[in-house]
């Protein structure tokens, strides 16, 4: 596998990327910088949403609650990417609870001014709108591999997604960098946490990958994507 160090693979500009320098300083006039630490809540299921924020540093879980108590997660968000941009559009509550992973800094704009910014920026919306496209094109595939594929297959998709949306590649191989727990894999592929163990275990033994604490190492990015397909 021929890979640039350094190179982050299968990049895709997220939202704050595909903005124009003038855009970006219109944004951030009506924004302020916000801190959070690990584990902090961005925002809260159901809440009313007063604001948007734009990833700067960090990454973070968006997730919710099934009846029984049992977390689904819906995705990792990271830098550049947009949150509760739903939320202001349709003035609606949050449809699922945001959480760092880690130390995380976003801007943080009122849901009137983001609006007004849209107003005044209609390519902005165009690229909001591709980004909210791959997102529902996203969760149908997801819904597709739940009907279709076994545990593993389904562990294999979400490295895959994690290689090409955050992996830094280096000297042939790809690192995933951010702390995400088994449990959290677990609730990301509706495995149980049992099942992500066997999963990773037997994509060691094949030496596709190596983890360690809250780190994944992809060796083979092209067998776990076959075992994926």
């Amino acid at each position: 596998m021929n890979i640039d160090p350094g190179v982050p693979v299968g990049y895709e500009p997220r939202f704050l990327p595909a903005l124009s320098e003038d855009e970006r300083k219109a944004l951030m006039a009506g924004a302020i910088v916000r801190n959070f630490s690990a584990g902090a809540a961005l925002f809260h299921e159901n809440q009313l949403a007063d604001r948007v924020l734009v990833l700067q540093e960090g990454f973070v879980k968006l997730s919710c609650f099934s009846d029984d108590g049992h977390e689904v997660v819906l995705g990792i968000r990271g830098p550049g990417d947009v949150l509760g941009e739903l939320s202001a559009l349709d003035g609606g509550t949050r449809s699922a609870t945001a959480v760092a992973l880690e130390p995380v800094q976003a801007l943080a704009v009122p849901t009137s001014s983001f609006n007004d910014f849209l107003d005044r920026n209609p390519r902005v919306f165009r690229v909001l709108l591709v980004t909210l496209s791959q997102r529902l094109r996203d969760a149908d595939r997801m819904r597709l591999e739940f009907a279709a594929k076994e545990s593993m297959g389904r562990v294999a998709s979400r490295i895959v997604e994690l290689c090409e949306r955050f992996g830094s590649a280096s000297e042939g191989s790809i690192r995933i960098d951010f702390p995400l727990t088994q449990e959290e894999l677990a609730g990301w592929t509706a495995c149980s946490r049992d099942s992500v163990v066997k999963a990773l275990q037997s994509m060691r033994d094949l030496g596709w990958i190596e983890t360690g604490r809250r780190r994944i190492k992809v060796l083979d990015l092209e067998a776990v994507r076959r075992r994926a397909a």
